[in-house]
C-alpha cells in the first residue's frame, strides 16, 4: 500500500501546506468518515459545517476554507481535482493480471511486449500486437490483427473483434465488446441481407469503456473514439460514430450509426440519439433526452420529463392528446379575433 506525507503531496499537487508536513497519508475518505491516515476534501463551502467536525489527518481545500479547518490543510485551486489525483497516487487497485499465465492461448505470429501481462484463458489471436505494461485479465478474447497500447488496462472476459486498435491507457471494464459488427442491412422484398462491417474501431490514448458497454465496428471505414473519452456502463455506439476528445457519456444512452459528437461534449444516462446527425463541441445533454437532428450551438439541451404525482400526470397525459384539438380551437379564436377587430380599425 502506498503512502505519502503531507509534504510529499504538497510538491505531487503543487498545494501549499499547512500544519505537520511529516504526517502520513495512506488512503482517501469522506469528510464524514475520515479518520487518522485518511485524507478528504472540501469542493464546495456549503459542506463547511463537515469540514470542522472531521477528524481527518488532512483536508484538500481553497484559500477561502482555511480558516474553518481544524486540521492540516493543503490549499489548491480545484479540490476535487487534487483529491482525483491523490486518489490515483493511493490506489488499491489490483491487476487485471500478473504475468502470462500457463493457461492463456497465444498465437505464435501475436507480439506481445516482454512486461505484458495475460490472465488465464485469455486468447490472442493471430498478428495481434500487445505493447508494453498492458494487462489483459482472465477468460479476455482478443482478435486477429488487434493493438492494444501501453499500460492498457483491460478487465476480464473482454472481447475485442478483430482489427481493434486501443490506445495508450485506456480501461476496459468487464463484459465490453469492441469491435462487434455494426447494424447494417438491405431489406429486398421484405428479405434481410446482410452488408458486411469491414470496417474497425479506432480508440484514443487515455479512454475509459465501462461494463457490458458495446462499440460496433464501421461498415466500410472505422468507428473512431477520441482522445480521453469516457463511456459509462451499458452504452450502445454504433457503426461509423465518431466522438470527439473529452467527451463523457453516461450509462444506456445509445448512438445510433454514423453520427458525429464533437468535443468536450457531456451526454446523460439513457439518451437516445439519432443516426446521421453532428453535434457540435461543448454540447450538454439531460439524461434521458432524445436528439433527432443535428446541434449546431454549444449549450444545454433537454428533452426528458422529470417524474410527477401519478394523478397529476394521468391529467397531463390527457391533455397532451388533446393538444391538437385544443390548437385548432385557439387558431379559429384568433380569427375570430381579428374579424371583430378589423371594423374598428377602419
Amino acid at each position: 500500500m502506498s503512502k505519502y506525507n503531507l509534504t510529499e503531496l504538497a510538491e505531487q499537487l503543487g498545494a501549499q501546506l499547512h500544519g505537520d508536513g511529516a504526517a502520513i497519508i495512506s488512503a482517501v475518505a469522506t469528510l464524514e468518515e475520515a479518520s487518522a491516515g485518511h485524507i478528504s476534501f472540501l469542493a464546495n463551502s456549503k459542506y463547511r459545517k463537515f469540514l470542522q467536525q472531521s477528524t481527518a489527518t488532512a483536508v484538500l481545500i481553497k484559500a477561502e476554507d482555511l480558516e474553518y479547518c481544524p486540521v492540516n490543510a493543503l490549499v489548491v485551486n480545484d479540490p476535487y481535482v487534487a483529491f482525483a489525483r491523490v486518489a490515483q497516487l493511493l490506489d488499491t487497485t489490483p491487476a487485471a493480471a500478473s504475468a502470462v499465465h500457463t493457461t492463456a492461448l497465444i498465437d505464435p505470429s501475436a507480439k506481445i511486449a516482454a512486461s505484458a501481462h495475460i490472465g488465464p484463458y485469455a486468447v490472442i489471436s493471430k498478428d495481434v500486437v500487445i505493447a508494453d505494461n498492458v494487462q489483459i485479465g482472465a477468460g479476455c478474447f482478443i482478435g486477429e490483427g488487434a493493438k492494444i497500447g501501453a499500460n492498457t488496462k483491460i478487465w476480464p472476459k473482454v472481447t475485442v473483434y478483430h482489427g481493434v486498435t486501443i490506445g495508450e491507457r485506456c480501461i476496459v471494464h468487464s463484459g465490453a465488446v469492441i469491435g462487434a459488427d455494426g447494424f447494417g442491412f438491405a431489406n429486398e422484398r421484405g428479405q434481410w441481407l446482410k452488408i458486411p462491417q469491414v470496417g474497425g474501431v479506432v480508440i484514443g490514448n487515455d479512454c475509459e469503456i465501462g461494463a457490458n458497454t458495446t462499440i460496433d465496428r464501421g461498415a466500410m471505414a472505422d468507428t473512431i473514439i477520441g482522445y480521453n473519452v469516457i463511456i459509462d456502463n451499458q452504452v450502445q455506439i454504433a457503426h461509423n460514430v465518431q466522438i470527439g476528445d473529452h467527451t463523457a457519456i453516461a450509462g444506456c444512452t445509445v448512438v445510433a450509426g454514423s453520427t458525429k459528437i464533437g468535443r468536450y461534449c457531456i451526454i446523460g444516462g439513457a439518451c437516445a440519439i439519432t443516426g446521421h446527425v453532428e453535434i457540435c463541441d461543448g454540447v450538454q445533454i439531460t439524461g434521458m433526452s432524445m436528439i433527432t437532428k443535428g446541434i449546431t450551438e454549444k449549450g444545454i439541451y433537454s428533452s426528458g420529463v422529470p417524474a410527477s404525482p401519478n394523478l397529476e400526470w394521468r391529467k397531463n397525459n390527457a391533455r397532451y392528446r388533446q393538444l391538437d384539438q385544443m390548437y385548432q380551437r385557439l387558431r379559429d379564436l384568433e380569427q375570430q379575433l381579428a374579424q371583430l377587430k378589423a371594423p374598428a380599425a377602419e
